[in-house]
C-alpha cells in the first residue's frame, strides 16, 4: 500500500493533488449540468446534441495537435498552466451567468464548448508533462495512476453533488461554482516549491512540431501500436457520457439523480481500476490487449441487462477495465518518448485519447436515438474488442520484424 502512494510524499504533488481533487469535483459537476440542461431543457432528450457538444469540447486537441505541442515543450509547463485554468475557469463562469438570467440557448453550449476545447488543447498535454515535474521519472507511472484516482474519486462527489444542486438550485450555480473551484488548482501551481521540481534534462534541442514527432512514433513500433489501440477503442468505447445519460432517461426512465448515480457507479470502478495499476510497475502492450478484450466482452453483456442495480455494478467493471488501459498507455507512451519530444508526443496522445472520443460521439448518439441506447452501448463496447485483435496482430508483426 505504501508503495501504491509514494508520490505523495513530495509536497509539491501533495498540493497539486489537493487542487486537484477540488478542481476536477467541479468539472463533473459542470459536466452533468450540461448534459442535463441540454437534454432536459435545450432539447428533446437529444443524445446527438450531447455527441455534438462531446465533439466540440474535445475536438479541437485534434486540430490543434501541432501547435500545441510545440507550445508545450517551449513553454514553462507551470506557467502555462496558470493561463490555461484562468482561461478555463472564465468559460465556466460566463456559461453560468446565462443560465441565470434566462438567455442560454443551445448554440451559447455549443460556443462554450468549442472554447473548452481549444484551451484544453493546451492545458492537458501540458498536465502530463508536468507531472515528471512533479514527481520525476521515477515514479511517473504512479504520479499517473494517482492522478487518475483522484480524477475518478472526483467523478465518484462530482455527479452525485450535482445532482442534487441541480434540484435545489439549477444548473446555473453549478457553473459558477465550477467556476470558483479552478482557484484551487491555479493556488496549487502559485505556491509550489519550484527549486524542487523534476526539470527534465534534453540531451539536444529538436526542431519541428507535428511532422517530428510524428516520425519518431513512426520509428517506434510500440508507440504505433499503443496509439492506433487508443484510437479505436477512444473514438466509439469511452463515450460514456452518451451511453450512460441516454440510458439513464431511456431504458430507465430514471431523471438526474439516477444519472449521477450509474456515473458514480463507473468511477467507483475507474478508482479501482487505478490503484490496481498503481501498485504495478509493468506498462506494456499485452496489459492493453487484455484489458481492452476485457472490456469490449464486458460492455457487450453490459448492454443486454435490464436491472438497473446489475447495471450500475457491471458499468464499475468497465470503469476499472478503461482506467487501466488508458492509465497504461498514459504512462508507456511518456516513459518510451525523449523529454525533449515528450510535449509533442504527448499533445498527439491527448489528441487522441481526448480528441477521438468526440469523433465517435455523433455516431454513438445517432445509434441510441435511431436504435436504442443499449445498440449504443453495444456498438462503442465492440470497439474493445477489434482493439485488442488490431494490437494482438501488430504487436506479432513486429516481434517477428525484429527477430528477423
Amino acid at each position: 500500500m505504501k508503495n501504491t502512494f509514494r508520490s505523495l510524499t513530495k509536497f509539491n504533488y501533495q498540493i497539486w493533488a489537493l487542487g486537484s481533487i477540488v478542481s476536477n469535483i467541479g468539472t463533473w459537476m459542470q459536466r452533468i449540468a450540461q448534459d442535463w440542461l441540454v437534454l432536459s431543457q435545450l432539447t428533446n432528450h437529444s443524445g446527438t446534441s450531447v455527441g455534438i457538444i462531446m465533439a466540440l469540447q474535445f475536438g479541437p486537441p485534434i486540430l490543434l495537435v501541432s501547435v500545441a505541442g510545440k507550445v508545450v515543450d517551449k513553454c514553462d509547463h507551470r506557467r502555462l498552466l496558470i493561463v490555461t485554468q484562468i482561461g478555463l475557469a472564465l468559460t465556466a463562469l460566463c456559461l453560468g451567468i446565462l443560465v441565470l438570467t434566462d438567455l442560454i440557448v443551445l448554440w451559447h453550449v455549443y460556443l462554450f464548448a468549442g472554447l473548452v476545447g481549444c484551451i484544453s488543447a493546451f492545458d492537458s498535454p501540458a498536465r502530463q508533462t508536468f507531472v515528471t515535474e512533479l514527481v520525476g521519472d521515477k515514479d511517473l507511472s504512479n504520479a499517473v495512476a494517482l492522478n487518475s484516482i483522484l480524477f475518478n474519486s472526483a467523478q465518484l462527489v462530482g455527479p452525485a453533488v450535482s445532482g442534487i444542486l441541480i434540484s435545489i438550485i439549477g444548473a446555473g450555480w453549478v457553473f459558477l461554482l465550477n467556476s470558483l473551484s479552478f482557484a484551487a488548482v491555479i493556488v496549487s501551481l502559485v505556491y509550489m516549491r519550484q527549486d524542487e521540481l523534476f526539470k527534465a534534462k534534453k540531451q539536444k534541442n529538436i526542431s519541428g512540431g507535428f511532422l517530428s514527432s510524428l516520425i519518431y512514433i513512426r520509428n517506434k513500433p510500440e508507440l504505433v501500436t499503443t496509439f492506433i489501440m487508443l484510437f479505436i477503442l477512444g473514438t466509439y468505447g469511452l463515450n460514456f457520457p452518451v451511453f450512460i445519460s441516454t440510458v439513464s432517461i431511456t431504458s430507465f426512465h430514471g431523471g438526474a439523480h439516477l444519472y449521477g448515480l450509474l456515473s458514480s457507479m463507473m468511477a467507483i470502478g475507474s478508482i479501482s481500476g487505478a490503484l490496481f495499476i498503481a501498485g504495478k510497475k509493468i506498462y506494456n502492450i499485452n496489459i492493453l490487449i487484455l484489458s481492452s478484450i476485457f472490456f469490449g466482452v464486458i460492455g457487450m453483456i453490459t448492454s443486454m441487462i435490464t436491472n438497473v442495480v446489475l447495471f450500475g455494478i457491471l458499468l464499475g467493471c468497465l470503469g476499472a477495465l478503461a482506467q487501466i488501459f488508458t492509465t497504461t498507455t498514459n504512462s508507456y507512451v511518456q516513459l518510451s518518448t525523449l523529454p525533449e519530444l515528450r510535449g509533442r508526443v504527448m499533445a498527439i496522445y491527448m489528441g487522441i485519447f481526448l480528441g477521438c472520443t468526440p469523433l465517435g460521439a455523433p455516431v454513438v448518439g445517432w445509434i441510441a436515438d435511431k436504435y436504442g441506447p443499449r445498440w449504443s452501448l453495444f456498438f462503442g463496447a465492440f470497439s474493445g474488442c477489434v482493439a485488442s485483435l488490431v494490437g494482438y496482430i501488430l504487436q506479432k508483426k513486429s516481434i517477428k520484424k525484429s527477430v528477423n
